[in-house]
């Protein structure tokens, strides 16, 4: 090739070069949605940045769900593949809101993201990977009931007589729940938080060894294995983890500071390709160490991933000023955190009020009165919520709702999937899809007449893992009980690829409803769990996916479950502050903030402790759009430390009266 030629096949090679180039750094303006207006100057900056780690703390009321929705639908107006994101968060009606929401905003295309509770992640994968973990892909997740039933068994099998005072089951639980999360060894959990069982810390370490081969012999896992196996999963298998980390490319997850150490580490294994991972969440409101979250993952969160991007979202949009000058000082208090100052475009000339009480009494008669007139004010009963530290401490309020014929709603009545109806009709349906389930075996068995523990203990090493046994190796005087069930879950049990979830659930319901009138009186009460049950059903194709999430993400409460004093659709909110997280109210009373209380007397020698006594307090006081009221009665008598409890909460202290008011109801 002569050198002129040369020359232009070069010339043609730059100007391709420049070309892509140019191609590349274009500033794309066509979108259809408009970021610039839509969102403030911190928000809009957490939308557009897309590459390597980032950490939005977000503050209280600051447009949190709005941002990740804005970012979902940036990313994919980018050209991002919405099956590269990964969206995670801690239930699944929230991805589904924001993934709806992000629909709404830009096309259906924002629906093709895979979204969900990690929970909920981790079931899929470990279904379709099963085989590498030497698991069943048919495996039945278990509630917490189901884990105490099994440990109860197990604890009674290798210790039937236990000499000094032993853990009860839940506890038991806790304790190897606590150890998998954490990722802290069972004796170094047993030592730091239940030193009281120290003495028999070698016989709770062998039922967690029987528990384990337990789940594994019966194809049953719990919450905390999903999470487990998962890890498991992608240290041990680089392949699958390099898949994972490559189909997802971009991963967001909510409310990082409720996450625990192992899911930490998952995130960290499925972002190793690229770490594209964007955290969400706010330090200040990290309340849930009782359930294993660790408050250092979202504080070491740039130790994590080196050179991560740090955006604070301040701007609220909540609450008046004058309430977010309160909060802003009582998470001042704090001993470690990002810093952040709360402020809002929104004013008013009411303050928020600590109201001294002579006593709960007087407390309840207060806030009766007040709830009152902000009716006159035109506040709407049920934009107006009382916060407790604990459920047992709004008694004298409820007594005195009642006598003023003030209705109200309590959060915390029998849960959906907890009452023994429904969990009848789900143990038929996990044997359906599990024959070796034998939990769910154990408790159909035991629903017949004529049907004790002996009999399901002969009879369940005969039918486990199948459902048409040799009918001769049944006891022949049980067998007129027992082989009419085996026969409808057998005929079921084949018709699952036929029979849509909702057909099956109607089928045992239509077989189970003898069974519910024989044992209970109020059946027609229960049937309404079950006509709601199976509409559940109805939103499901695969009754593996329905199973899995009734155990993943079961519905809230039962029909009998909501407390309510008056049929109208307005009442009252009693929520616990754990409970109220996430959502707001017109009007907030916050109940009981006696130092002792609130925070409570056992974590006044816990640094850890008392940061996140605190927390829950600016929880708590964030709820409040225009009103805030903090009571405290002065004659609390607390029986653990034969005291009277006078003082307002230390948190309150030294908090002037220009943020602050000081209203005294004593006289």
């Amino acid at each position: 090739m002569s050198n002129e030629l040369i020359s232009q096949e070069n010339n043609k090679v730059q100007i391709r070069k420049k070309y892509v180039l140019k191609k590349r750094d274009a500033v794309k303006t066509d979108y259809k949605v408009d970021y610039e207006n839509d969102l403030n100057e911190a928000q809009l900056s957490a939308v557009k940045s897309q590459q390597g780690a980032i950490l939005v703390i977000a503050g209280a009321g600051s447009g949190k769900t709005k941002t990740l929705t804005y970012r979902v639908a940036r990313l994919i107006e980018d050209g991002i593949n919405p099956e590269n994101i990964l969206l995670l968060t801690f239930t699944k009606k929230a991805a589904l809101e924001m993934l709806s929401r992000a629909a709404l905003v830009l096309d259906q295309r924002c629906e093709r993201v895979a979204g969900g509770t990690f929970h909920s992640f981790a079931n899929t994968i470990l279904r379709k990977y099963a085989k590498a973990l030497m698991l069943k892909n048919n495996f039945t997740i278990l509630d917490k009931a189901d884990c105490e039933d099994i440990i109860s068994h197990i604890t009674g099998r290798i210790y039937p007589k236990k000499e000094k005072r032993f853990p009860k089951k839940g506890t038991i639980l806790e304790i190897y729940s606590k150890s998998v999360n954490k990722e802290t060894p069972t004796r170094q959990i047993i030592s730091e938080e239940f030193p009281q069982f120290e003495h028999c810390e070698d016989k709770i370490i062998e039922i967690h060894k029987a528990y384990v081969t337990y789940k594994r012999e019966n194809s049953v896992l719990d919450y905390d294995d999903l999470l487990l196996y998962l890890k498991l999963l992608l240290e041990n298998n680089d392949n699958i983890r390099k898949t994972l980390s490559n189909q997802y490319k971009y991963i967001m997850v909510d409310e990082y500071q409720d996450t625990n150490t192992l899911q930490a580490d998952i995130i960290k294994l499925l972002a190793s390709e690229h770490n594209n991972i964007m955290a969400v969440g706010d330090d200040a409101q990290s309340i849930y160490a009782f359930r294993g979250a660790n408050y250092r993952n979202i504080l070491d969160f740039p130790k994590m991933f080196p050179d991560t991007k740090i955006i604070k979202l301040e701007q609220n949009y909540r609450s008046t000023q004058n309430i977010l000058k309160l909060t802003n000082k009582i998470i001042s208090q704090a001993k470690e955190s990002f810093s952040k100052t709360l402020f809002s475009n929104i004013s008013s000339p009411v303050m928020p009020a600590l109201i001294c009480a002579k006593n709960t009494q007087m407390e309840a008669d207060f806030i009766c009165q007040r709830v009152l007139e902000l009716l006159d004010e035109d506040v709407a009963l049920s934009d107006i919520c009382v916060l407790a530290r604990n459920s047992r401490m709004s008694y004298s309020l409820e007594i005195e709702l009642s006598k003023r014929a003030i209705p109200y709603r309590k959060f915390g009545g029998p849960k959906f999937m907890e009452t023994a109806h429904v969990k009848d009709i789900v143990a038929h349906l996990r044997v359906i899809i599990n024959p070796d389930d034998i939990i769910s075996l154990n408790r159909i068995l035991l629903l017949l007449k004529g049907v004790g523990a002996s009999t399901v203990n002969n009879v369940i090493p005969i039918i486990k893992g199948q459902l048409n046994p040799d009918v001769k190796l049944l006891p022949a005087k049980k067998i007129e009980s027992i082989l009419p069930m085996l026969k409808t879950l057998d005929k079921l049990r084949h018709k699952i690829s036929t029979k849509t979830p909702s057909q099956i659930v109607e089928e045992i319901i239509a077989y189970y409803r003898p069974i519910l009138k024989d044992k209970y009186d109020d059946f027609s009460k229960r049937e309404k769990d079950l006509e709601h049950l199976h509409y559940l059903a109805q939103q499901y194709k695969n009754l593996e996916d329905f199973i899995s999430d009734l155990a993943l993400e079961p519905p809230e409460q039962s029909m009998e479950g909501v407390y309510k004093n008056n049929s109208d659709d307005e009442a009252l909110i009693i929520s616990t502050i754990h409970s109220a997280k996430g959502l707001e109210w017109d009007s907030v009373f916050i109940i009981g903030a006696v130092d002792g209380r609130f925070p409570s007397v056992y974590s006044f020698n816990s640094d850890e402790e008392m940061d996140e006594e605190l927390r829950l307090m600016y929880v708590a006081t964030t709820r409040a759009k225009n009103n805030l009221y903090i009571s405290y009665p002065v004659d609390m008598y607390d029986y653990a430390t034969q005291m009277v409890l006078s003082k307002p909460s230390r948190f309150l202290d030294n908090i002037s009266d220009d943020v602050l008011e000081h209203w005294d109801i004593t006289y």
